[in-house]
Order: structure tokens, then C-alpha cells, then sequence
């Protein structure tokens, strides 16, 4: 999936396109960090609609559906940073408070972030990110393996300037927490590897999604109880697994409104909802956008979304 695409084997990975067409929604199996350098869009995600331009950032953590309408165009950087390695910067940030890396789950979940950020930190301020974005999409694109520990410093120079604007709250404060996930924040997840259980699962579902799953029998399938593969799949991808079925299923949605002329009806059924309004509902609830306003957009599929 595309989610993937770009993000298999690079720790860090930089991008500067420039976007005339209404693209997404898609989600990205990474911790996305996205710098607006020219002209404006809107974006569409679990935050609903909101507009971007010059000076903003977006943050986005992994498996978030995000999509956006340029208004003309936008031209955007974007990082795409490993999970993993995120994860482990910050363990070594509060290392002195934490005994070891099996303790950061337990200290991350206390801080409750929102699973998709904008940051309006002005153009000026911005502007000073410019030299050090270019110069880490150079590497990223010819040599980002020779000179990795130049791309780890340029990523800190940037996160330096970004960090003491990401908002981080320890209760629910917007429709955007779910009760029923915890925050894709890059930070959730175990520094231990993934367990296959919660693998399987993944599989599973993306193999599958329009079937009726049922959280008994997700955990029935891994030989866990309900509750045990509720944290363990947690741990590992930052939703439930029911909730992680609802992105898989409004990311094939949004491609069917896209190429096929199939009604709203028919794409919910194809992708699994047997109700007009439960998938109208989700898909808004996911991207901000009712399915008949994503179709009137004309998305195409061939361009990463910002």
C-alpha cells in the first residue's frame, strides 16, 4: 500500500513537490512531518477541514488518513521518518527519568497527543528551516547513506525548531482523540518488536476488509483473549484492530469514489458496511469530508498526499 511505499527500509526519508491536484486521503505506515512553502490547501483528516499555507506545519503520525484540495497549487516538504526511530529519540530525551526502554510505553501513555497536528509557526520562522530541508532532501535522494549522521543532525536542527510547538495533553480535549484508540502519537509504540500476534491480526485484516470481523474472533484467530489483543495489537500500531479495519476500509473507499463510478452504497458494501449512513459516517468521521464532496473533488491516485 502506499503507506508503505516510501518507507521500507529509510530511516529518514525528504521530499519537495509541488501539488496542483486534490490528492488522498492515504496513510503512511511512518511519522510524516510536512513544511508548507508556497501556496495554500486545505486538508482533510480527523481533524475535519482546515486550511494551510506558508509557515505551517503539519504533523501527521502513522496510519492517519490525510488528504488535501491545493487552491492552485502547494509546494510542501516532507520527512518521512521510521516509527522505530522516533520512538527511540525519545526514550533517550527522558532517559534520565525512565530505568530502561521497556518503561517509555507506560510513560508515553500519560501524554495524550492529538493524532494529527497543525502548527502555525510563521513564515520567518519557517524560512530558517529552508536550508537545512534542501540540503536533507539532496542526501535523501542521492546519498543518504553515506552521509546518514548528516541527515540525523539536519532532522534535529529541524525537530528543534518544531518540538516546543507539538501540543501534548494529558486528557481528551478534541472530537479528533478517540475514546476507542490511543493517540497515534510516534511515541506509543513498544521499543520491543512488533508481536506476531499483532502481525497476523494485520494481515488478516488488510487481506480481508470487508469481512465482518469481530474482536472475539480477531483474538480467537492469535489464541489471545479479547483484552490481551487489544493492548498488544495497540502497542503496536497505535489503534485497536477494529479501528485500524475502518482506515484500511475508508483508504479503499476513497480509491473506488475515485476510479470507479460505483454509488455511495455500493463502495460501502464493496469495502464491508452494509448501511449507506455507517459508511458516509465513517468516511467523514475519518477524513473530514462526506464521500459525495471526496467524489466531486476528482482525486487522482498518482500524487503523495500532502
Amino acid at each position: 500500500m502506499a503507506r508503505r511505499a516510501l518507507q521500507d527500509y529509510q530511516v529518514l526519508l525528504a521530499r519537495t513537490q509541488t501539488v496542483h491536484r486534490p490528492v488522498g486521503p492515504l496513510a503512511y505506515d511512518c511519522v510524516k512531518v510536512i513544511v508548507v512553502r508556497d501556496g495554500s490547501a486545505i486538508l482533510f483528516s480527523e481533524f475535519g477541514q482546515k486550511p494551510v499555507r506558508p509557515g505551517d506545519v503539519i504533523l501527521l503520525g502513522p496510519n492517519v488518513l490525510c488528504g488535501s484540495e491545493p487552491e492552485g497549487h502547494i509546494t510542501v516538504t516532507t520527512i518521512y521518518a521510521d516509527t522505530d526511530y522516533v520512538i527511540d529519540q525519545a526514550f533517550w530525551q527522558y532517559a534520565g527519568i525512565l530505568h530502561d526502554r521497556l518503561d517509555a510505553p507506560v510513560f508515553v501513555k500519560e501524554t495524550f497527543t492529538e493524532p494529527a497536528q497543525i502548527i502555525r509557526l510563521g513564515e520567518h520562522q519557517a524560512g530558517l528551516l529552508m536550508p537545512w530541508l534542501d540540503e536533507l532532501v539532496a542526501l535523501s535522494l542521492h546519498d543518504e547513506e553515506a552521509r546518514f549522521h548528516r541527515m540525523q543532525a539536519l532532522w534535529f536542527a529541524v525537530m528543534d525548531q518544531i518540538a516546543p510547538h507539538i501540543r501534548v495533553t494529558d486528557r481528551r480535549i478534541s472530537s479528533s482523540q478517540r475514546a476507542k484508540s490511543v493517540p497515534v502519537h510516534p511515541r506509543v509504540r513498544r521499543f520491543a518488536p512488533t508481536r506476531a500476534e499483532a502481525a497476523e491480526v494485520r494481515e488478516a485484516l488488510s487481506a480481508a476488509i470487508a469481512e465482518p470481523w469481530t474482536l472475539d474472533e480477531l483474538a480467537g484467530m492469535v489464541h489471545l483473549s479479547s483484552k490481551q489483543l487489544g493492548r498488544v495489537f495497540t502497542d503496536a500500531y497505535g489503534k485497536t484492530p477494529l479501528a485500524y479495519l475502518t482506515m484500511l476500509r475508508v483508504e479503499e473507499m476513497a480509491r473506488l469514489l475515485r476510479e470507479t463510478d460505483l454509488t455511495i452504497e455500493q463502495v460501502g458494501r464493496r469495502v464491508g458496511w452494509h448501511s449507506r449512513n455507517r459508511a458516509t459516517s465513517a468516511f467523514q468521521q475519518a477524513t473530514g469530508l462526506t464521500p459525495s464532496r471526496y467524489r466531486a473533488m476528482r482525486v487522482t491516485e498518482n500524487q503523495h498526499p500532502v
